[in-house]
């Protein structure tokens, strides 16, 4: 076959070199034209995936993948067009179609007949038949589900891990006809190969859901369940600190049976997905009053955290504190929805003078967010662990000179030695019993 990608981000990149290393020619499509050409030079525009490099280094040369700029390059000459353009919610929670939009414009522009193509960006329910079955027909002047077809089936992996993850999980398609649904699953067992999984009810491969919105939701409904999970365990470790109760102990104590599945409390919720997925969902369903309040208490995490710190460490107006961690998951260079912003926004509205660290940022990058950078060894009165990097379970007293106090927002730090609170999201104060 040959396969256009558009988009090649940090999901729809690996994908690309999945395809191609299956044996497929592969063109990706980006709108940024240095990743065009990182791509094109064999080089990873962006760190962290395993085993991205090698893919690309190998593919290139042996010109089963490339990349551009130009749809009616790619789009025109392919079996399967596979769409992974981010979709973002505004400031209310309403999703933002912008991106999506143009990049489906521009692909109507160059459709074919007998072109398959796919959505794996997640989406609200209904959106595939509601707005991009219209908009293709109207722009390409072709009917879906007889001049081609148009399937949903959402992207599952995580990043820096995208390669095994697509071995690891059922890849689900939902078609708009039982046509169109039969050429995706066709597709994707041609590009795809699944690790064994006798802990389902059914074998591991490509499963169709019988529609597309079934695909969507699905989706929307793994990710929501997380956030809301998530929102669960951080009210849990609120009231266990509250109550002189170690959390872990009773989510450890409770997980071992075997229907409970309580996650691990966190300071944040953020990246692409957990945050933003279940406001996808509230689009489509206002009333989900389980989903609204767990991303609000999600969202309160980061004051909270100041909260405890500041009971620890006293008025913190004109302290200097330092947060660890700008990126929204340990060892992944990503901002996107980063509990980092609340958190600083929330540390400088109570007078504190607050620096950033992370050790996959340089200091001009996390200048460009809007922090001061901040380095291990300089003098602080305080600080907060925000994002869960390895670097942090190596803190010592020496890489916080000065300091009185410390939250741990991710349950990663040792004893720092005595002159230092440390305090644990979900533990008690040192001493303190129910």
């Amino acid at each position: 076959m040959t396969i256009a990608v558009v988009g090649l981000g940090k999901i729809g990149l690996p994908l690309a070199a999945q395809f191609a290393d299956r044996g497929h020619r592969v063109v990706g499509i980006d709108v940024n034209p240095s990743t065009v050409e990182s791509v094109n030079s064999g080089e990873v525009p962006f760190p962290g995936e395993a085993h991205l490099g090698e893919y690309l280094t190998r593919l290139v040369a042996s010109g089963d993948l490339r990349a551009t700029t130009d749809y009616g390059d790619a789009v025109p000459q392919a079996d399967v067009v596979v769409v992974v353009v981010p979709l973002f919610v505004d400031a209310d929670g309403a999703p933002d179609f912008g991106w999506m939009d143009s990049a489906t414009q521009s692909l109507g522009e160059h459709l074919r007949r007998d072109t398959v193509v796919i959505y794996e960006t997640t989406l609200p329910v209904g959106t595939t038949r509601t707005r991009w079955k219209p908009m293709l027909e109207k722009i390409s002047n072709l009917v879906e589900g007889e001049d081609f077809h148009l399937v949903f089936s959402p992207e599952r992996v995580l990043t820096g891990r995208v390669f095994a993850d697509l071995r690891k999980y059922p890849k689900l398609v939902g078609g708009l006809t039982e046509a169109g649904a039969r050429a995706a699953v066709d597709f994707y067992e041609a590009v795809l190969e699944f690790d064994d999984r006798p802990d389902l009810a059914r074998p591991n491969g490509v499963w169709d859901l019988g529609s597309a919105e079934a695909a969507e939701m699905a989706k929307l409904a793994e990710t929501t369940y997380r956030d809301v999970n998530i929102g669960l365990a951080n009210q849990f470790a609120v009231f266990a600190e509250k109550a002189g109760v170690d959390v872990y102990q009773v989510i450890e104590a409770c997980n071992s049976q075997p229907y409970s599945h309580i996650h691990r409390p966190g300071i944040s919720v953020g990246g692409h997905c957990i945050p933003v997925y279940p406001r996808l969902y509230l689009s489509n369903d206002p009333s989900a009053t389980v989903v609204s309040t767990a991303r609000e208490a999600n969202r309160r995490m980061p004051r909270h955290a100041v909260d405890v710190l500041e009971s620890s460490f006293g008025d913190l107006a004109g302290s200097r504190v330092a947060v660890l961690g700008a990126a929204y998951r340990g060892g992944v260079k990503e901002t996107a929805f980063s509990g980092v912003f609340d958190l600083v926004d929330e540390l400088r509205r109570r007078g504190a003078v607050v620096t950033v660290h992370d050790p996959l940022y340089t200091d001009d990058e996390l200048g460009t967010l809007g922090f001061v950078p901040h380095h291990l060894g300089e003098q602080v009165d305080a600080a907060v662990v925000h994002t869960d990097h390895d670097d942090y379970r190596r803190l010592t007293a020496g890489d916080l000179p000065g300091a009185r106090a410390v939250f741990d927002g991710r349950d990663m730090v040792a004893d720092l030695g005595p002159g230092i609170a440390v305090r644990t999201i979900g533990r008690p104060a040192e001493g303190a019993h129910p």
